[in-house]
């Protein structure tokens, strides 16, 4: 899909890319210019394996900020991103045949990253008809005495479904069953929740687990910081600990400058947030409503983060005007790169079809139009 969309670039045509997670924001002043007086002021030697301890004390008034969640400085790792942090942990624990909980759809590098390490992905599917929430009881049909991780990603990528605190408390009730697995909460998207809904963290709603929950975080949403490459987690110091010990020998440190950045924004104002949260849920109402305009296309309403996931399934088995059969979502989506010039992602690369992830990380114009192709793509089909 990449390679086709440049080539089309290329030859001169107007590709409009709907395919990036990566906020159409600036990284606020306050963390350029916390990076800028570091490098200034000789910040830029080696630093420590998990964080310096300027960022990690910030990390930990986050926690207990906006999460109610209380981590000494040694529960407490910052990592090169947050995909880093999943790494350190599946490669410090997993064993070959561990099974590993993804529910689908899934942001493509969780099961990935466990078969690197011999691990089984699982995946309970999340339903478009429950918003694509995780189902306590579809989640205890997949918990078997070999699950070694679940993981949990709310919101959702590429889904944009969201986890009531009500569900989240019935997740954990069927975890209590079985003491062995490790859990691992993904909040990247926690700033981004619509229509009034609070965000929970899962540890916060299971206290009694917190010994096996891994909370990871970073700044590439929130802050539009994606470049900047700095996740952080809290979680049991033991895992932890393992976690460092994985991360000294293979990357060592984050970069200096981009972890004072990264204090500065956790601990500066959060004006660009509420910005940037309201204009999301904006666009997903725009973007939805064109979407389930389109004959043949439903899209339930994302709850947070920036995507749309519409369904195409009423599009499969037509064929374009020049014979090609749309039997797959990948085929949908290669079609209408090549016929519309929009970039997309398959469901297919998610674990759960026929969808399509769409971002709306991008302009209302671009939005818009890109709206207006892919419904003359869907009319064009027969």
């Amino acid at each position: 899909m990449a390679r086709r969309a440049r080539e089309l670039l290329a030859a001169g045509h107007k590709v409009i890319s709907l395919a990036l997670g990566e906020p159409d924001f600036p990284t606020p002043p306050a963390a350029i210019e916390a990076a800028h007086a570091a490098a200034l002021a000789g910040d830029t030697k080696y630093p420590p394996v998990d964080g310096t301890p300027a960022l990690k004390a910030a990390v930990a008034r986050k926690f207990a900020r906006e999460n109610g969640l209380d981590y000494a400085p040694d529960e407490l790792i910052v990592s090169n991103g947050g995909k880093q942090i999943i790494f350190n942990a599946f490669m410090a624990t997993i064993d070959p045949g561990d099974e590993v909980v993804v529910p689908a759809p899934y942001w493509v590098s969780y099961p990935l990253i466990a078969r690197m390490f011999g691990g089984v992905p699982v995946h309970p599917v999340c339903d478009e008809s429950d918003g694509f929430s995780l189902r306590a009881d579809r989640l205890a049909q997949a918990l078997t005495p070999r699950t070694k991780w679940l993981v949990l990603n709310f919101p959702n990528n590429p889904s944009g479904g969201v986890c009531t605190e009500e569900e989240l408390r019935a997740i954990a009730s069927a975890l209590r069953d079985f003491p062995n697995v490790w859990i691992l909460s993904d909040e990247i998207y926690e700033h981004l929740v619509f229509d009034n809904r609070r965000f929970t963290s899962f540890a916060s709603v299971a206290p009694d687990l917190r010994d096996r929950i891994l909370t990871m975080n970073g700044v590439a949403k929130a802050y539009a910081m994606t470049g900047w490459r700095v996740g952080y987690a809290g979680g049991p110091r033991d895992l932890i600990a393992a976690m460092r010990t994985v991360q000294g020998n293979a990357t060592s440190g984050v970069c200096t400058v981009a972890q004072a950045a990264a204090a500065a924004a956790l601990d500066g104002p959060e004006d660009l947030i509420g910005v940037m949260r309201a204009t999301y849920a904006k666009r997903r109402q725009a973007v939805v409503e064109a979407l389930r305009a389109i004959p043949g296309i439903t899209c339930a309403m994302p709850s947070g983060a920036f995507y749309a996931y519409p369904g195409v399934e009423g599009c499969l088995g037509k064929t374009t005007p020049d014979g090609q059969v749309i039997a797959t979502d990948a085929d949908f989506a290669l079609a209408l790169l090549d016929r519309a010039h929009v970039a997309t992602v398959p469901g297919s690369a998610f674990g759960l079809s026929p969808y399509l992830r769409l971002s709306c990380a991008t302009g209302d114009a671009e939005l818009e139009e890109a709206c207006r192709r892919i419904a003359g793509f869907v009319a064009s089909l027969r």
